[in-house]
């Protein structure tokens, strides 16, 4: 379903200055995996997610989902790529504090000019699956870190995307917080959905429903 393939990132700083973030790596996710990306801050992982969301794109090689390069896409095709397809949860939310938790959900639905009683519909859907339904009318700013990211991934989840990333996803939760996120994952897992966690957080290793944990290292795959 996902390909990578001799994949190399550079971020050039400027002249003088380069950060090599992959360095001609091969990856492959199947539909429905689960997978954990872990290593060090540096080591490549929110890059991988970035470039698997058409948010950027390789310096060299081909990213391939659904057998289409997507890392050939022109930046509005991407914007398209990305509604249709990704649902990113972010380490820092990317919530907007002053809108209301239902407003924040709505927002990816927007670009689709749903009907009404169709944003009513997936708005019931996830809010109840993500427990924030109590929650709608409220302001994004009054909310605990926990309840911001159970919007969080309820905006993920709102179109029904195919592929779910997260970035460091339990980087400002308290254990106890990021212990009911993990049992968030083994719901979307259930749900079929391809999920990819970037990770350095030992709470996600070796849980029983991941599929597989890969290791990156310097931009390169260890294991």
């Amino acid at each position: 379903m996902i390909k990578l393939k001799n994949v190399t990132k550079i971020y050039e700083l400027n002249k003088e200055n380069r950060i090599t973030a992959l360095k001609g790596i091969d990856l492959e996710f199947k539909e429905g995996e689960l997978i954990i990306l872990k290593g060090a801050s540096g080591s490549g992982k929110s890059t991988v997610l970035s470039l698997i969301a058409a948010l950027s794109k390789p310096t060299s090689g081909e990213v391939i989902v659904d057998e289409k390069k997507i890392s050939k896409l022109p930046d509005n095709f991407a914007s398209i790529y990305r509604r249709d397809n990704i649902g990113f949860i972010f380490q820092k939310y990317n919530l907007i504090p002053a809108l209301s938790v239902r407003d924040n959900i709505m927002l990816p639905m927007i670009p689709l000019n749903p009907h009404a009683k169709d944003i009513q519909a997936k708005l019931d859907k996830v809010t109840e699956m993500f427990h924030i339904s109590h929650k709608l009318d409220v302001d994004v700013k009054n909310l605990s870190g926990g309840e911001q990211q159970r919007v969080a991934i309820a905006r993920a989840n709102v179109n029904d995307p195919k592929i779910i990333l997260a970035d460091e996803p339990t980087a400002n939760l308290d254990e106890k917080l990021s212990l009911h996120f993990i049992e968030i994952l083994r719901e979307l897992k259930s749900l079929n959905k391809t999920v990819i966690i970037a990770t350095h957080d030992p709470l996600f290793f070796g849980l029983d429903f991941v599929d597989r944990e890969i290791e990156l290292h310097n931009g390169s795959i260890t294991a």
